[in-house]
C-alpha cells in the first residue's frame, strides 16, 4: 500500500511524536553526522527503582538468612536438663541472652536465657563445660532493615513535596496565561451567507473584512480602521456568529475568549491575561480578537461600595492601555460582544478603542422567514408549512429562539415516528416556546373548565369589535405552563410605536376574562391576576412616561439604577406628594373608562359570548377561521390600509382592512 505525501509527513510525525515520549534531543552526536537520542533520566522513575532494589535485597536477606538458620532452637529448661545430665560439652553466650551449645554426640542447639540466672555459670563450671562470650554480630543489611521504613518514608515525603512544588509553579506560571481559543483560516468556515437578516450590521462589518483582506487599500488614503468593533444587542441575535463570519470571510486567525476568563481569585492574574492574550494576538497580525460577554470586565470604574483596589479595575485598565497606549500597534482588530452596554465604562466606548458600535437587533418578519430558511435546511418539510406564518406568529423572538423552534418541531415529528415535519409539528414547538408546554394531563372540574372558556371567549370576542388590534391568531383552554387558557393574536408585520388607541383596546382586551366571569357568574375568580398586572403596568406607563393622560407631557418615572444597588434599595421619587395623587387619579381614569367600554361591548354581545364559550369547551381551541364561521362573520382579507373599520351588531365584522402594526400580543388567564 502506497500512501501519499501528507500521509507520510503523518507516519512521520507519528513515530517522532512516539519517540518523543521516550527520549529527548541531545543534539548532534561527536562526529557530526546524525542526531543522537537519550533516554530521558526521570527522578520518579530513579526512586521507583532504589524503592525496588531495597525490597529485593530485603526479601533475599531474610530467605538465606532463614535458611542459614538450621540450629535446633530449645527450651532454656530443656538446655538446664542437658547440662544436668553432662550431655553439654560447650556453651557460647551472646549478649547475656542467646544461647548456643554443642552436645558431646555433635549436634548443636540455641536457647534464649528468659532471666537473669546468676547460678547458670557455677553450674557450668561444675560441668566442666567451656564457656565462651562474643557480641550479637550486626550487619549492614540489619542496618538497612531496621532504616527501611525510615527510608520509605522520608523518600516518599520528598516525592510528594517536589511533585507539589512542580505543580505549584506550573499552575502560578498557567495563571497569567490567556484563556482564548484560536481558530485558523481552516477552522472557521462561517461566512456572511449563513447569517440571515442583519442587513445593516454586516454592512458595518464588511469594512473590517475589506481592512483585512486589503490594508493597503485604506492606508493609501489615509484611512485609519476602528481598533475595536463593540456588537450590541439583546441574548440570541447572533453577535457571536457575525463575529465569526467576519473571521471566516478575512481568512486571519480568529481568537476567542471571554469576560469572566479574565476574573481570577489572583490578584493581577486578570491583567496579566491580558498581557498575554494581546501579545498572542500581535504575534499573529493581522487578526480578529474577540471577547464576549464584555460586561464582565468592563463595567463603570469606581462603582463599588467597598473602595479599595478592585482586581476587576485593574483587568479593565489593562484592556484600556492594550487597545490605545504608547504600545499599540496596528493588524489586532478587538471585537466584543455585550447585552449591557449602558453599564460599560466611557473609556471603553472613545474614538480609538470600541469606537464603532454595531447594533445587532431583533430580526423583523422577513429577517425571521430568512432565518427559519436557513434551519431548515437540514429537515425535511411537508408541503404544508408557512414559514412565513410562522414568521408573523413568532415576534419578539431571537435567531437562537428560531433555531430552538425548528429543534423542537423536528422533535415532535421524531415522537410521533415520521420522518417529515409537519405546520402542525411547527406549531405546536412555536407554542411550546413561546406559550409554554401544553399540560393537557391538568385535571379540571367540569364547572372549572367551563369557567377558564368564559374568560377566555371574553378576551377573544373583543378581537372582533375594537378596531386597532392585531388579527386574532386562536384560543385555547388547554393550560401552557402556569395559564390554565390563552388567546393569543397574530400581527401582519411588525410595529415599532403604538398610540394610544391602541393602547386603550390592549388593556380592554385583557379586561375582558375579568368582566366575562362578572357578567356570568356575578363574582370572578383569582385567574384575572396576570390580566389585572397587565392593564395597570400599561396605564402607568400611558401616566409616567408616555405622557398620554391629563399629566401633559412629563416624565416621572425613575429609570435610573446603581449598578450594584438594588431597586428596591435604591428606589426615590423625584416629584411631590401631591404629583403622586395625580398618577394615581390618571391611572384610575384610564381603567375606569377601558372597564366601562369592555362591560358594554360584552354585555350587549351576551348571546355571542355563550355560543362561543360553548364551542371552547367542547374543543378546547378554536382559531380565527373557525370562529369567523361560528360567529357568522366575514373572512378576514389584508388590504394596502392600516386602520381597521368597527365591527357593526347586524352585519358582523368584516376584517377586510389590514391590521395595524404593532406586536403579537398573549392574553394570559
Amino acid at each position: 500500500m502506497k500512501l501519499n505525501k501528507d500521509d507520510q509527513e503523518r507516519d512521520t510525525d507519528k513515530k517522532r511524536d512516539d519517540k518523543d515520549d521516550h527520549q529527548y534531543w541531545q543534539g548532534p552526536s561527536n562526529d557530526g553526522k546524525k542526531p543522537s537520542f537519550r533516554p530521558q533520566n526521570n527522578p520518579k522513575n530513579r526512586f521507583a527503582l532504589m524503592v525496588f532494589i531495597t525490597l529485593a535485597i530485603t526479601f533475599a536477606y531474610m530467605f538465606f538468612n532463614s535458611a542459614s538458620a538450621t540450629d535446633q532452637v530449645v527450651p532454656y529448661t530443656t538446655f538446664i536438663s542437658y547440662v544436668d545430665s553432662d550431655q553439654v560439652s560447650s556453651v557460647e553466650i551472646k549478649e547475656q541472652s542467646q544461647i548456643k551449645f554443642s552436645l558431646k554426640n555433635g549436634i548443636t542447639a540455641q536457647t534464649r536465657i528468659p532471666y537473669f540466672d546468676d547460678g547458670l555459670l557455677q553450674s557450668l563450671k561444675a560441668k566442666k563445660i567451656t564457656v565462651t562470650g562474643s557480641v550479637q554480630e550486626i550487619s549492614l543489611l540489619q542496618i538497612l532493615l531496621q532504616l527501611l521504613p525510615w527510608i520509605i518514608f522520608i523518600g516518599f515525603t520528598i516525592m510528594l513535596y517536589r511533585q507539589s512544588s512542580g505543580m505549584n509553579g506550573k499552575m502560578m506560571s498557567s495563571l497569567g496565561k490567556s484563556r482564548a481559543k484560536e481558530y485558523m483560516d481552516s477552522d472557521t468556515k462561517t461566512t456572511f451567507n449563513d447569517v440571515a437578516g442583519q442587513i445593516e450590521a454586516k454592512y458595518e462589518l464588511e469594512e473590517v473584512v475589506e481592512f483585512l483582506k486589503r490594508p493597503e487599500q485604506f492606508t493609501k488614503v489615509g484611512a485609519r480602521i476602528p481598533r475595536g468593533v463593540l456588537l450590541v444587542g439583546p441574548p440570541g441575535t447572533g453577535k457571536t456568529l457575525l463575529a465569526k463570519a467576519v473571521a471566516g470571510e478575512s481568512g486571519v486567525a480568529f481568537f476567542h475568549t471571554s469576560g469572566s476568563d479574565f476574573v481570577e481569585m489572583f490578584v493581577g492574574m486578570g491583567a496579566a491575561r491580558v498581557r498575554d492574550l494581546f501579545e498572542q494576538a500581535r504575534k499573529h497580525a493581522p487578526c480578529i480578537l474577540f471577547i464576549d460577554e464584555l460586561d464582565a470586565v468592563g463595567r463603570t470604574r469606581g462603582g463599588g461600595l467597598g473602595g479599595g483596589n478592585d482586581e476587576r479595575e485593574q483587568t479593565l485598565n489593562q484592556i484600556l492601555v492594550e487597545m490605545d497606549g504608547f504600545a499599540t500597534t496596528t493588524g489586532v482588530i478587538v471585537m466584543a460582544a455585550t447585552n449591557r452596554p449602558d453599564v460599560l465604562d466611557p473609556a471603553l466606548l472613545r474614538p480609538g478603542r470600541f469606537d464603532r458600535q454595531v447594533v445587532v437587533d431583533l430580526p423583523d418578519i422577513k429577517e425571521r422567514e430568512a432565518i427559519l430558511k436557513i434551519h431548515v435546511r437540514k429537515i425535511q418539510l411537508e408541503d404544508d408549512v408557512d414559514l412565513k406564518r410562522l414568521a408573523r406568529g413568532s415576534a419578539g423572538t431571537s435567531g437562537a429562539d428560531l433555531a430552538n423552534l425548528v429543534n423542537e418541531a423536528a422533535l415532535f415529528a421524531a415522537r410521533k415516528k415520521k420522518t417529515t415535519v409537519s405546520m402542525e409539528d411547527m406549531e405546536e414547538a412555536r407554542d411550546k416556546i413561546l406559550l409554554g408546554v401544553a399540560r393537557k394531563s391538568r385535571a379540571m372540574t367540569d364547572d372549572e373548565k367551563l369557567a377558564t372558556a368564559y374568560h377566555e371567549a371574553g378576551h377573544t370576542l373583543l378581537h372582533y369589535y375594537l378596531d386597532n388590534l392585531d388579527p386574532l391568531h386562536k384560543v385555547t383552554i388547554i393550560p401552557h405552563g402556569r395559564a390554565l387558557g390563552l388567546t393569543v393574536s397574530l400581527p401582519e408585520r411588525d410595529g415599532y410605536t403604538k398610540n394610544r388607541s391602541m393602547l386603550l383596546d390592549w388593556i380592554k382586551v385583557t379586561m375582558g376574562g375579568y368582566v366575562a366571569e362578572e357578567l356570568v357568574y356575578g363574582e370572578t375568580t383569582t385567574g384575572t391576576s396576570n390580566d389585572i398586572k397587565q392593564a395597570t403596568d400599561l396605564a402607568r406607563r400611558m401616566v409616567t412616561e408616555w405622557g398620554m393622560s391629563g399629566l401633559g407631557f412629563v416624565n416621572l418615572a425613575d429609570e435610573s439604577e446603581p449598578l450594584f444597588l438594588g431597586r428596591e434599595i435604591s428606589q426615590r421619587k423625584d416629584y411631590s406628594n401631591e404629583t403622586a395623587r395625580r398618577i394615581d387619579e390618571e391611572i384610575h381614569a384610564i381603567l375606569d373608562e377601558a372597564m366601562l367600554s369592555t362591560r358594554k361591548i360584552l354585555t350587549d354581545h351576551r348571546e355571542e359570548l355563550d355560543v362561543l364559550t360553548n364551542e371552547l369547551f367542547e374543543k378546547e381551541t378554536l382559531d380565527d377561521n373557525q370562529i369567523r364561521i361560528l360567529l357568522g362573520f366575514e373572512p378576514w382579507v389584508a388590504t394596502p390600509k392600516t386602520i381597521r373599520n368597527p365591527a357593526k351588531k347586524k352585519t358582523r365584522p368584516t376584517k377586510n382592512d389590514a391590521p395595524t402594526e404593532g406586536e403579537g400580543e398573549i392574553a394570559k388567564e
